[in-house]
């Protein structure tokens, strides 16, 4: 193994720099290029089939045949023009990836020729195997039978030489297989509640648009290096390894040059991206060796999950062009920072305003405070049910490691918002007087404007801030399809507008109050109810995790723990209330992803058992052979007196011995236990005996394997080492 280790260094020192040419064309003119959008549509449609899709879009409309068959007819000649030859409908099955199944359009016909056929009813519906896509329980294995249908609002795109249809996933019986049935749903849940509480304050508004920019963050490493640790291929992350001597204490890399090949493969990604209409915008080297950030502009929130989805697609594609191996485990290397995907929400009105933006008038920032504030008290009431939409095998690394922010859910929102809103707090209760409603606007509302200049500093450690314009939950994995934390956080603030809008309404009605009263005390009752969600101080200490305790506030620490609540009465009653997802749905995706935790710890503990035992221990072997054979050479020199010769050596090999014994016996244990685990039926108390009786002797191997390495030839080990892998360009 150590020659392939060897080998693989080699290959990566010999290999020459992927050298990347801008392409001819301006990159204004990609944009786009691949994608069946707007303009697209209008050269190759009738107006009336376009008519028809913008309809379906804007106003929620269904397509009738005859426009189907129009559309699909413009839509394969577009893509013909273009060099396509097959046709799939790309969809999110529940397994974390996308996936396709691709038809020629060829189709023979009865005189021996052939014809390309694709109309609407290929288009509109069709009927994939579903047989081996996990359902938790919603069919039986045997039945195959699942459904996928065009999703109009996100528009059809060409990879290679196939057009892609955006399609949602059903089973036979009528309930979601995918990510996007329930996103799409909670989006029209949101549009209907938030505009309702909009027009109190413009009568114009028709439509609000929940919006989504996403960061993903990853790591490059050289593909014939991670291609000689069996950890990386098989579980995408180092399970052991000691840290190099130097890691990212030297905040070099952050912000640094990007390296040339690695600048390389982002300009291929970049272009790749341009073409599928995703609005790319940010590169960056993050804060680990290695570590990189591809950030877009934000997009309506369905658009920006189908555009990740197939980021995380292109990463990988584009780097076996630059003999690279993309990482999106959210915690690859122990001891450096790991990756998340920061999802910034916000709100946007068909008039153009961001319903989370400060305003310059009093009237728009009681605009603002309303979605604000409202926001805030959705996310107070629902803590644990975001923490399950961020909840997975690889993210348990990560939240709270010092490098992103805690398990317990939180918001931060700045010196300058909070001030506000505790003087607001303290108005009077009651009807406010001209004379309060006056010096409520001037002195308290009047104080938003200052935001405007990004007076409030950023908090790394809060998994829920705001930032300005818009409210970043940066607690997302980087491996996570974000259809899920935005689903939760959509449906959680459209139950709160739509509580908050009956109050107002029955202030109004009931009360006599005037609408700017009314919604003035229903604000102050969420702002006194809310508080203790609130926090702005270092999310990593100790103190927090005491104070969070005495608010009230959950810590859940692992995936079983937090993916509980969305089995919860609250919870079932909640997505229910809404059609969002029934309980069949809801229990569903529960046990789906308990047998993916269950799996991913699974296969972690074999691959550590097998680099352990038929690795280390016989690596360690050959080393202890080799002391003791030269500690036997000592001794035939130097008679009795070898020992004062050979006391470090003999103190070597007892350290080795023990740390070959550690590795056996916790070996054997760990597995013992994993036979355990795996005669449990219930899925819950299978996560439970494997996150807690399994996975605690991952560390204790690990801590000896790393010991052991730090002691044996270089030569001889058979791993590729951290400093190899990170620090090689």
């Amino acid at each position: 193994m150590a020659i392939v280790r060897f080998e693989a260094i080699k290959t990566t020192i010999d290999r020459k720099p992927v050298v990347v040419s801008e392409p001819t064309e301006k990159r204004l003119a990609l944009y786009g290029s691949n994608v069946f959008n707007s303009a697209s549509m209008q050269q190759f449609m009738t107006r009336e089939a376009y008519q028809a899709v913008k309809d379906a879009i804007e106003l929620g409309k269904k397509i009738d045949r005859k426009a189907a068959d129009q559309v699909a007819s413009a839509m394969k000649a577009w893509a013909v023009s273009k060099g396509a030859t097959h046709y799939t409908h790309w969809f999110q099955p529940l397994t974390g990836a996308t996936a396709e199944k691709h038809d020629a359009f060829f189709e023979p016909t009865s005189d021996s020729s052939a014809i390309e056929k694709f109309d609407g009813g290929l288009l509109v519906q069709q009927e994939p195997d579903a047989s081996s896509f996990p359902s938790g329980g919603i069919r039986n294995t045997f039945e195959a039978r699942g459904y996928t249908a065009w999703d109009p609002s996100s528009p059809a795109f060409i990879i290679g030489t196939t057009l892609c249809i955006p399609t949602v996933f059903v089973a036979f019986t009528g309930e979601a297989l995918d990510n996007k049935v329930p996103l799409l749903k909670s989006i029209q849940l949101i549009d209907q509640a938030a505009t309702e509480v909009a027009r109190y304050f413009d009568k114009n508004v028709n439509k609000v648009i929940s919006t989504l920019g996403w960061e993903q963050e990853y790591f490059l490493i050289d593909s014939a290096l991670a291609a000689s640790r069996p950890d990386l291929q098989m579980a995408g992350r180092m399970l052991l390894g000691h840290q190099a001597a130097k890691g990212q204490q030297l905040e070099d890399h952050y912000f640094g040059s990007i390296p040339e090949r690695a600048l390389a493969y982002m300009r291929d990604l970049e272009i790749e991206c341009l073409k599928l209409g995703i609005p790319v915008k940010t590169r960056h080297n993050e804060v680990a060796p290695n570590q990189y950030e591809l950030t877009p502009f934000y997009e309506e929130a369905n658009l920006a999950v189908d555009h990740n989805s197939l980021v995380m697609d292109l990463m990988r594609k584009v780097a076996l062009k630059h003999n690279y191996t993309v990482l999106l485990h959210e915690k690859p290397f122990k001891g450096i920072n790991g990756s998340g995907k920061h999802n910034n929400w916000s709100l946007a009105t068909d008039t153009g305003v961001n319903l989370l933006s400060p305003g310059k008038t009093p009237k728009s920032n009681l605009q603002f405070l309303t979605f604000f504030i409202n926001t805030i008290k959705a996310v107070h009431d629902h803590a644990d049910l975001l923490r399950a939409a961020i909840a997975s095998a690889g993210n348990d690394h990560r939240l709270g490691a010092n490098e992103a922010p805690p398990p317990i859910i939180s918001v931060f929102i700045g010196k300058y918002l909070t001030d506000v809103l505790d003087e607001l707090e303290n108005v009077s209760d009651g009807n406010l007087s001209p004379e309060e409603k006056t010096e409520l606007k001037l002195n308290v509302v009047g104080k938003i404007p200052e935001i405007l200049l990004d007076n409030t500093d950023r908090n790394r450690t809060s998994p829920f801030a705001f930032t300005g314009n818009k409210f970043e939950f940066r607690a997302v994995g980087a491996s996570a399809n974000c259809a899920k934390a935005i689903t939760t956080i959509n449906l959680i603030v459209a139950d709160q507008l739509i509580q908050f809008k009956n109050k107002v309404d029955h202030l109004i009605d009931h009360k006599g109050m005037k609408k700017d009263d009314a919604i003035f005390n229903v604000l102050r009752e969420q702002i006194k109810a809310s508080k203790k969600i609130r926090f702005d101080g270092d999310g990593y200490g100790e103190a927090w995790i005491k104070e969070a305790q005495n608010r009230g506030l959950h810590n859940f620490g692992s995936t079983p723990e937090a993916l509980k609540v969305q089995i919860s009465k609250e919870a079932i009653h909640l997505f229910g209330k809404y059609n969002v997802m029934n309980e069949t749905e809801v229990r569903a995706r529960y046990e789906i992803e308990l047998e993916e935790y269950i799996k991913r710890i699974q296969i972690e503990g074999r691959v550590l058992g097998d680099i352990s035992k038929n690795h280390i221990i016989p690596t360690a072997i050959l080393y202890q052979n080799t002391l003791l054979k030269n500690v036997e050479g000592l001794k035939s020199i130097f008679g009795d007196e070898y020992e004062q010769y050979a006391r470090e050596q003999i103190q070597l090999i007892k350290q080795v011995s023990g740390y070959i014994n550690d590795i056996i016996s916790n070996t054997d244990l760990m597995t013992e236990e994993r036979k355990k685990a795996n005669q449990l039926t219930h899925a819950d108390e299978k996560a439970a005996a494997y996150c807690n009786h399994v996975r605690p002797y991952f560390a204790i191997i690990r801590y000896a394997c790393d010991k052991l390495e730090l002691l044996v030839d270089n030569e001889l080990w058979p791993l590729t080492k951290y400093r190899e892998l990170l620090f090689n360009k």
